[in-house]
């Protein structure tokens, strides 16, 4: 199964809604959430069409699909009008074969890393800077920001298809990718 990942929308209907596009025409069974649903967060500025109404209302329209976790900036008020868990810090799936560890990455990250064992998967946002890379005889990935990227790069998001993870703009681009 195939499996799209997002983070940091950050509140943003604009580019919510282009993932939702994306997650649509992909084919993919499930739309992972790594945290900063719907608000923006007091260092960011505002994204493109900021508007978390729309948001929640484009979510909650795929309840049913969404896994979500927890980032910083996320709270139990927004808990209150998304149809679908997204409390929790963490979640652990065991997909196509692999372990993935995912969060939203302000408590468990690469310098503070959950147990793990060889050839499990830590994946996360919050940094809003795409990532694939082996990490020793582990996996790290990030799909980037959906709204807010940093760095010079682009607005992105994440395809796990088999053991495939790629990082996409939403152009259609390949920003990095490997294989796990």
């Amino acid at each position: 199964m195939k499996y799209m990942f997002a983070s940091d929308i950050h509140g943003s209907a604009f580019y919510c809604k282009m993932a939702l596009e994306e997650y649509r025409k992909s084919g993919a069974g499930r739309l992972i959430l790594l945290g900063d649903i719907l608000y923006h967060g007091p260092r960011n500025e505002l994204p493109r069409d900021y508007d978390p109404k729309q948001v929640f209302a484009m979510l909650n329209e795929y309840k049913d699909e969404i896994y979500a976790v927890r980032g910083n900036c996320d709270s139990e008020v927004d808990q209150m009008v998304l149809n679908f868990p997204m409390m929790a810090d963490y979640g652990l799936f065991f997909l196509n074969g692999k372990t993935i560890y995912a969060t939203h990455g302000h408590v468990y990250h690469e310098d503070a890393l959950p147990p793990m064992m060889p050839g499990d998967v830590l994946i996360h946002g919050h940094t809003h800077l795409p990532v694939a890379r082996a990490m020793g005889d582990c996996y790290l990935l990030n799909p980037g920001s959906v709204s807010l990227p940093k760095g010079g790069n682009p607005n992105s998001y994440g395809m796990l298809d088999g053991n495939i993870f790629t990082i996409y703009d939403f152009d259609g681009n390949k920003v990095n990718e490997i294989t796990l």
